[in-house]
């Protein structure tokens, strides 16, 4: 029966474990010298060998024949322990046991001695799921254990333990796994499993395991199945994955320099029809914005940023092309991006967004977009591009000249009226029609309901488009939607902003102007 990569060639014992010297040292030190204590707790992300220390740990404190520190692997209890059969050895795990009774279980079951070994082994896995109550209980039994009894808590999320529980183990974090150490071990793993593998392939592997073995070696696997026989590439360990090469990326940005929003669309969706993940798509376009950064901040980084010859001077020449600021200002767009689109429905639109964004930095007002608008007024005045002074469209305040002179005055406009309001419900599709995007976007579902003094309401769920329209920074975006609206009407309009988190929220609490007008809503062709 095959056994995954991970699995086959899971560490079993102390030497074995890789990149984690400051821990395995410690605890072969304390196996060799008896001076093991009663509870441990394993702290790190995935995949860094948690688990697996601790079962070593398990075997090695039992193990009748230790040496320096490590299981012999040849007696019986080691051989059983590997198996899983080996009963004082006991993994819970917490995800799935994590209420007080089955906390009360184990409690119960250290009052019996272990049938074999020296001690009884409690390995309990992602411990920080444990409910409160739990926790209470598993902190009357770890308080004064039995001499025979240990445990071993494992967690990915430290934060969540109780000072009470911290304060009563012995904490080993787990650092991440190098990229190098990652590659350099699935080498040597295909040596012996015979499969040959680029190493630009494994490198690209290890860079998107994130620093977890475990993941680096399912990815592998997953590669390998899907090639059976045949030599693993870069550009077939690309396709399994749903990533993008780096020629790609180098394309996106030229067209981002140009101001090329209808290019960086069509990209995206060559991107999208070619089947590619627009999560991992992201991840790896700002990590090329990043090797940008330091391609600009200091020279010889040839070690830190992994690339090929060809591709980093590229990458050079398109950072000479650059500002830092404005590189700093990509990289800010798409690293927000990252934390909204793993469990976005609609991830497509927001990369959208967010393409938009880095090629119209009009659309921001933050410094580093300010600075960037600057930085293209200054290019068209070297190039002898005669500039005027631009207010976004129905923006209050001044209006420039009809040959760009001077600025004047916008006329005051006489206050609205409930039939204007009235004008303007039976008239929003064209309304939102004439707007530009992004904003004709976010009002395309916006919900219209009567505010005081004879404000429009506009009522937008919790999301992008509330974000766009509320908070200090986006004012001037309500702004533009008002003028917009006195530009339709002749009359100044106000526009106060609500969200909700649903249609239901909004029936709840609203009225809702179409219904009560009573008019049929002309729709917009």
């Amino acid at each position: 029966m095959y056994k995954a990569l991970y699995r086959t060639w899971r560490p079993m014992s102390f030497d074995d474990v890789i990149s984690q010297p400051h821990i395995t040292e410690t605890l072969q030190n304390q196996v060799r010298t008896g001076k093991t204590a009663h509870a441990y707790l394993f702290t790190g992300s995935r995949g860094t060998g948690k688990t697996t220390c601790a079962r070593i740990l398990a075997k090695a404190v039992n193990c009748p024949h230790a040496v320096n520190g490590n299981p012999c692997l040849e007696c019986d209890i080691c051989k059983d322990a590997d198996r899983g059969i080996l009963s004082d050895v006991i993994e819970i795990d917490a995800a799935s046991n994590n209420s007080v009774e089955d906390i009360r279980d184990l409690r119960e079951g250290t009052v019996y001695r272990p049938e074999r070994c020296a001690y009884k082994i409690y390995i309990i896995d992602e411990v920080h799921m444990l409910s409160g109550s739990a926790w209470g209980a598993l902190l009357k039994v770890m308080e004064e254990p039995p001499a025979y009894v240990k445990f071993i808590l494992a967690t990915t999320e430290v934060h969540k333990i109780p000072i009470t529980i911290l304060s009563r183990c012995q904490r080993y974090d787990f650092k991440r796994i190098s990229i190098d150490t990652i590659t350099d071990r699935m080498k040597e793993l295909m040596d012996t499993e015979q499969v040959q593998v680029e190493d630009r392939a494994l490198r690209y592997i290890a860079k998107v395991a994130d620093g977890s073995m475990r993941d680096a070696l399912s990815l592998l696997d997953q590669c390998i199945a899907f090639h059976l026989g045949k030599e693993l590439t870069y550009d077939m360990t690309l396709d399994v994955l749903g990533a993008v090469d780096t020629e790609v990326f180098s394309r996106l940005l030229r067209f981002v320099m140009d101001r090329n929003v209808l290019g960086c669309i069509e990209l995206l969706e060559e991107i999208v029809m070619q089947g590619r993940e627009l999560v991992q798509f992201v991840t790896d376009f700002t990590w090329y914005l990043r090797n940008l950064m330091l391609v600009q901040t200091a020279d010889n980084l040839e070690d830190v940023i992994d690339m090929s010859t060809d591709n980093l001077a590229n990458l050079k020449e398109e950072a000479s092309m650059l500002s830092m600021d404005q590189i700093i200002r990509y990289i800010h767009i798409f690293s927000e991006l990252s934390g909204q689109i793993r469990y976005a429905a609609q991830k497509r639109i927001l990369v959208e967004i967010a393409l938009i964004k880095l090629c119209k930095p009009e659309m921001e007002t933050d410094q580093e977009a300010v600075l960037d608008r600057i930085r293209q007024v200054e290019e068209k005045v070297e190039n002898g591009i005669v500039v005027t002074a631009q207010m976004p469209a129905g923006a209050p305040g001044v209006q420039g000249g009809p040959q760009g002179g001077a600025a004047r005055p916008k006329p005051e406009l006489p206050k609205a009226i409930p039939e204007d309001v009235q004008e303007i419900v039976r008239k929003w599709p064209a309304i939102v029609g004439n707007a530009e995007n992004p904003m004709k976007m976010y009002l395309k579902n916006a919900r219209l309901s009567l505010g005081g003094d004879n404000k429009l309401m506009v009522v937008l769920e919790d999301g992008l488009a509330s974000d766009y329209f509320k908070g200090e920074a986006h004012e001037q975006n309500k702004q533009q939607l008002e003028a917009l609206l006195s530009d339709f009407s002749g009359k100044e309009i106000e526009v106060t902003i609500q969200t909700v988190e649903s249609n239901r929220q909004f029936e709840d609490n609203y009225v809702d102007l179409s219904k009560v007008i009573n008019m049929e809503i002309d729709e917009e062709e």
